[in-house]
């Protein structure tokens, strides 16, 4: 009976632990983006809800042309599309005015992808 405690314990304790690991990957983020629906404007757009959301979704913010094309072709955030995206931003949206480097650690790039598709359960 302790044993299974301590085994549960252990489990809430490394998942925790993992959560952590995981928001402190979207720190480098946080200087232009925010996961709070709430916030004020930043010099990047919100992300919050951004799984599901077309590109260029966010109405507050003033996109790059090639992030207002991708919204006037219908384009949608998922998961996928998110990976893709932190892995090499410059690839999947060439001339965008954000300047940042992909993700190249595939654990870490998936992580933050989960992060940020669902930041509230972390």
């Amino acid at each position: 009976m302790i044993a299974k405690a301590a085994l549960a314990f252990l489990a809430v304790m490394l998942a925790s632990s993992a959560a952590a690991d995981d928001a402190a990957l979207f720190t480098p983020c946080r200087a232009c983006h925010s996961l709070d629906p709430s916030a004020k404007i930043m010099p990047g757009p919100n992300l919050a809800g951004l799984i599901g959301r077309k590109v260029a979704g966010d109405p507050a913010f003033d996109y790059s042309p090639v992030l207002q094309q991708a919204r006037d072709e219908d384009r949608v955030w998922t998961l996928q599309a998110l990976e893709t995206f932190l892995a090499d931003p410059e690839a999947m949206f060439p001339a965008m005015w954000m300047s940042a480097q992909g993700i190249r650690d595939v654990a870490e790039r998936k992580a933050l992808a989960r992060f940020i598709a669902n930041p509230v359960s972390r």
